[in-house]
């Protein structure tokens, strides 16, 4: 490895970093990371902190979790790769299809298409749902509904469909016939409705106005993410996406559960879907799939729409779409070994119980520490803090407030991720009742140094 100064002096210099401004990376150079094990992680320095980030949502299992390494590394001696492209397949997805089919029953999905990642799949589902309705005879059924607020990847489609205009306007114009509805959230609405319930029935009638508004048979499909994550963690009342699951039956319109952060766990369920008892047509994963060992995706598609596309003799069914790296056989072996050890650990029961511990934490900062304006929590370990500058008129802090936070709390033992007012923790699902500890303790010292 180069000697730090050399790393430190050109980290910017040739290198672009993801969702932040090139200038930004050279006034305020990043944290460089150079080793971790278990939930934690050390940088240039030899400064090691508990990562409450979770990577990117997708580290549940940790970073010395050895089964998966061992898979990967057996798989690269066998077969580093190959394509299943028409004609072709290989021995760990079909292994892995089966696991995932039994992994994904409860939630009524039995066939995979492989992808990258997680904005991969959303594009696979949105091209999957406008091809189903052709197969079925409405080829005008093209438009897309979501949630704002929501966040579903960074491809065209999936930013056509994300409800945070930082990731839309600047690549604008986007996909067109994507149309986004207000999101239930209970902190900032344009009802001005803070009863969960309440809010919920307001967001379902003003899906069912938009519905009306542009044409049930306009429409191929609605999208939202089970908990909103990137948005801020915004759970939606018990009520809601069975309500939208129910409004889409009605109308005709598949129903897309973007599952990329909440499959395997992390909401204390073993999926998103399944923590509100709703069965979608599609269902969008990765991270966590191959705990972000290898980047590796799965589409999860209902038996139902399946068999419109099985059964289908028009010539219409044939799929079009595919990555090169759709269905790599080491990533699928890694996907393998990561099945097993979350099934095994039960993570979903810890993210539970840490997401408990974390969530009465934060509440209890809130009490001491006026910059707080909500915490949002309950759902296994997806919590986030927003911090405001007045809890009266709930505005915007100051620019430099989450940045100071953020840099003490790394100071004080604990990584954490700003997203515009918001601290969101998503750390491993394998986190121990001490690490939340000092998750909590680095957070009430950052807030301190207020």
């Amino acid at each position: 490895m180069k000697d730090e100064n050399f790393l430190k002096a050109n980290n910017a210099r040739s290198l672009w970093h993801p969702m932040t401004a090139p200038s930004d990376s050279l006034k305020n150079p990043p944290a460089i990371i150079t080793s971790a094990q278990g939930v934690r992680i050390k940088d240039i320095d030899g400064h090691e902190v508990v990562d409450a980030v979770g990577g990117l949502w997708n580290v549940n299992l940790g970073y010395s979790c050895q089964p998966i390494k061992d898979a990967i590394a057996a798989q690269l001696d066998a077969l580093p790769y190959y394509s299943i492209f028409r004609g072709t397949s290989n021995d760990k997805v079909i292994e892995l299809a089966e696991e995932l089919r039994d992994f994904f029953a409860p939630d009524g999905l039995t066939r995979a298409f492989y992808t990258s990642g997680g904005s991969d799949s959303v594009e696979t589902a949105l091209r999957l749902a406008r091809q189903y309705h052709k197969i079925k005879g409405q080829p005008g059924r093209i438009k897309y509904l979501s949630l704002k607020k929501g966040y579903h990847g960074t491809h065209f489609g999936g930013a056509s469909v994300n409800g945070n205009a930082n990731f839309r306007t600047p690549y604008e114009p986007l996909l067109p016939g994507c149309h986004h509805i207000p999101a239930p959230y209970p902190y900032r609405n344009p009802f001005g409705e803070t009863d969960p319930a309440k809010l919920a029935q307001l967001c379902l009638q003003a899906l069912e106005d938009e519905i009306a508004f542009q044409g049930a048979g306009t429409i191929a499909a609605f999208i939202m993410e089970p908990v909103l994550g990137a948005g801020g963690v915004i759970p939606p009342y018990e009520s809601f996406m069975p309500g939208v699951a129910a409004i889409c039956r009605k109308n005709g319109i598949l129903l897309i559960a973007d599952e990329v952060i909440t499959a395997f766990g992390r909401t204390g369920a073993w999926t998103g879907s399944r923590l509100w008892g709703v069965q979608p047509d599609f269902a969008c994963t990765a991270k966590a799939i191959t705990n972000a060992y290898f980047p590796f995706g799965a589409v999860m598609i209902a038996e139902a729409v399946a068999e419109v596309f099985e059964k289908d003799e028009t010539g219409r069914a044939a799929i079009g779409h595919g990555y090169t790296y759709s269905g790599h056989p080491v990533g699928a072996a890694a996907a393998l070994a990561t099945l097993a050890e979350t099934k095994r650990l039960k993570v979903n029961e810890n993210a539970a119980a840490r997401g408990a511990q974390l969530f009465e934490g934060l509440k209890a900062l809130k009490a001491k520490h006026t910059a707080i304006g909500d915490v949002r929590g309950g759902h296994g370990l997806m919590l986030a803090i927003e911090m405001v500058g007045d809890r009266a008129t709930k505005s915007a802090p100051d620019k430099a407030v989450p940045a100071t936070v953020q840099k003490v709390a790394y100071e004080a033992g604990a990584m954490v991720r700003v997203s515009g007012p918001n601290i969101i923790l998503s750390p491993p699902l394998v986190l121990t009742e001490g690490d939340a500890s000092m998750i909590l303790s680095a957070l009430d010292k950052g807030f301190a140094a207020l």
